[in-house]
C-alpha cells in the first residue's frame, strides 16, 4: 500500500528542529521530503483506510467560511518529493481551476498531524492536495450530480495515480461519493481579491431552485437551446409556457439546481447577450 499524506509526527515536538526546518524551507537549501516524517513511518502498513464506525449525526458538520488565512508555516516548501516525484507548490492560488477525480481520507489518518500542521478530523471539511498553498479554500463540484461544497486544503495528497484531491470523509459525504469512493469533480480555488461568489443569499423556504436562462416566443428556439444545454450540463433542462403582456413565452429553465454557488455559477457563465440574462428562480 503506497502513502498518500504527509504527515509531521514527533519530531515537530522539538523547538530546535522546528526553528532549523523553518529556517531551511525559506530559504530552499534542502529537500522537503527528506527533512519530514511520511504518514507512513508512523502508521503500520497493514493499517487500511475506511469510513467512521456506526451512525454519525451529519447535520452537526460545520459548513466552511472562507477567509484569507497567511500560509501555514509547515506544508509550503518550493518544492518536496514522494515516490521519487518532485512537486512543486503554487505561489498563489488565484485563477486556480483543475477538473479529475477526487478520493476521500477517512479513520487512517483520523486524529493525525496534516501538511500544515492541523489535526485531520474526517468530520470536517477539509482536503489534501499536491500543489496548492496550505491553506487554500476551495469550492469543489461534483460533476457527476452537481452538488457543490466549499472546502479547506490544508494537507498534502493524494498520490495515488489519476487522483487531484482527496476529501474529507465529512466533505466527500456531502458530495454524495463516500459510498462509491471517487466522483469526477472540479476544483476552483476562493479569491479573496474579487467578489466571493460563496457568500449565501436568503432563499425562501419550500421552493425548488431552478436557473431561467431564458424565456423566447419563438419554441423552436427555446427548443434548440435546450437541447444545447441538455448536452453540456450534467442537470435536468425543461421547457415551460407562459402567458406574459398577451403573449406566450417559452421558458428554458435548469433544474432543480442543488446549491445556491452552483445556481450563481451557471448564472455567471450562461450570461451571454444573444441569451438574454439568466437568473435564479424559485418554485
Amino acid at each position: 500500500m503506497k502513502c498518500s499524506h504527509y504527515s509531521y509526527e514527533n519530531k515537530r515536538s522539538e523547538p530546535r528542529m522546528l526553528a532549523g526546518l523553518h529556517t531551511l524551507l525559506r530559504s530552499s537549501f534542502v529537500v522537503f521530503a527528506g527533512i519530514i516524517l511520511s504518514a507512513c513511518a508512523t502508521i503500520g502498513l497493514e493499517e487500511k483506510d475506511a469510513a467512521p464506525p456506526g451512525k454519525f449525526d451529519w447535520a452537526k458538520v460545520k459548513a466552511v467560511t472562507p477567509k484569507d488565512e497567511p500560509r501555514s508555516r509547515y506544508g509550503n516548501p518550493a518544492s518536496y518529493e514522494q515516490d521519487g516525484r518532485t512537486y512543486h507548490v503554487l505561489a498563489s492560488a488565484d485563477g486556480f481551476t483543475q477538473r479529475g477525480v477526487a478520493s476521500w481520507y477517512g479513520t487512517k489518518f483520523h486524529g493525525r498531524r496534516t501538511s500544515s500542521g492541523e489535526s485531520y478530523d474526517m468530520f470536517k471539511m477539509t482536503a489534501a492536495h499536491k500543489t496548492l498553498p496550505l491553506p487554500t479554500y476551495a469550492r469543489v463540484t461534483n460533476l457527476d450530480n452537481g452538488k457543490q461544497i466549499i472546502v479547506k486544503i490544508n494537507d498534502r495528497g493524494p498520490f495515488a495515480k489519476n487522483r487531484i484531491i482527496d476529501l474529507s470523509y465529512a466533505a466527500a459525504h456531502k458530495l454524495e461519493m463516500a459510498q462509491k469512493g471517487t466522483a469526477n469533480v472540479q476544483i476552483e480555488a476562493i479569491n479573496f481579491k474579487q467578489n466571493t461568489p460563496f457568500v449565501q443569499l436568503e432563499e425562501p423556504e419550500g421552493k425548488v431552485r431552478y436557473v431561467q436562462v431564458g424565456a423566447y416566443s419563438n419554441h423552436k428556439t427555446a427548443q434548440k437551446l435546450a437541447k444545447v444545454l441538455d448536452r453540456e450540463i450534467r442537470l435536468p433542462v425543461k421547457i415551460t409556457s407562459v402567458r406574459s403582456g398577451g403573449k406566450k413565452l417559452y421558458r428554458v429553465r435548469i433544474g432543480p439546481v442543488p446549491t445556491q454557488p452552483l445556481a450563481q455559477e451557471l448564472v455567471s457563465t450562461l450570461s451571454i447577450d444573444e441569451l438574454g440574462k439568466p437568473k435564479i428562480v424559485y418554485e
